[in-house]
């Protein structure tokens, strides 16, 4: 990608170290040089000059060995515009100007959209979870624990909380999900991250 030598600049960190792009410039980078199909591992061996097994050494881990088809840009979309939604959530967070919860709730939205569609990471239950929160008073919310099943986060007004938890546990836990609510839905409070004391 722009001249930068692959061997080197393997992880998408390295090529924006490399190329000296903020995070916007990255986003539009991917979005100039890649393309939006799938890459297919003999298109990839071309473009790298190289050959499945040099591949393989060089490039894939063992879970994706026996891959054919690799969504490069989606993925690289995704990393790019989450590292950059982590960043605007912590200034809108220091800022904390009069409408700081709406956009700190779209940045949550925005990032489950792209955890969902780019990055693969999410599935139909923990999806229908999300848009149950959202039809439920949530200004956002977003996939957590990495996605593939994991848990859902929440924003919601203080005054609420009360009346969105009983709505999840009407609209979300029926069926086969009944009664696992109580280990499986809580309210808490965003706080600071964890600490190491060294004396």
């Amino acid at each position: 990608m722009n001249g930068l030598n692959w061997r080197v600049c393997s992880k998408l960190r390295d090529v924006q170290t490399g190329l000296k792009m903020s995070l916007e410039e990255m986003i539009e980078c991917v979005e100039s040089s890649l393309h939006k199909e799938s890459y297919k591992k003999k298109e990839i061996c071309e473009l790298l000059q190289v050959n499945n097994d040099e591949l393989a050494k060089t490039s894939l881990s063992p879970n994706t060995l026996t891959e054919t088809s690799f969504k490069l840009f989606q993925r690289a979309s995704h990393v790019f515009s989450e590292a950059l939604r982590v960043l605007e959530f912590k200034k809108t967070c220091d800022d904390a100007g009069g409408d700081a919860l709406v956009q700190l709730g779209e940045l949550m939205n925005a990032s489950h959209t792209s955890c969902r569609d780019l990055y693969e990471c999410s599935c139909p239950e923990l999806n229908l979870l999300v848009d149950l929160c959202l039809q439920s008073g949530a200004l956002g919310s977003r996939l957590t624990g990495a996605g593939w099943g994991g848990c859902a986060v929440s924003l919601i007004p203080a005054n609420q909380v009360s009346s969105f938890i009983s709505k999840i546990k009407t609209s979300y836990y029926v069926g086969d999900r009944a009664g696992k609510d109580m280990h499986a839905l809580f309210a808490t409070q965003p706080g600071t991250g964890a600490f190491i004391y060294t004396c």
